[in-house]
């Protein structure tokens, strides 16, 4: 299923639907964008965007500290 809402003609945005802020990388854990990035998005240039989306995959690693099980924190706790 292909989801026309959101498309126009400019840079595709990273949004994958999952807007969820990490609580510790203050990043979303969907797209990896800041909230200021997310919120500026439709204004932004071009060129701006590229810079953003190609920055991303490089705060992933950030996200995946914070995963962790119940298990793991009542380990912590001993």
């Amino acid at each position: 299923m292909k989801d026309d809402i959101w498309k126009r003609d400019e840079i595709d945005s990273p949004c994958q639907k999952i807007c969820v802020i990490h609580p510790d990388a203050r990043i979303c854990i969907g797209c990896n964008r800041s909230l200021d990035e997310i919120a500026r998005w439709s204004n932004m240039k071009p060129d701006e965007r590229q810079d953003i989306l190609a920055a991303l995959p490089a705060r992933t690693p950030l996200l995946r500290a914070r995963r962790r099980g119940r298990a793991q924190k009542l380990s912590e706790k001993r």
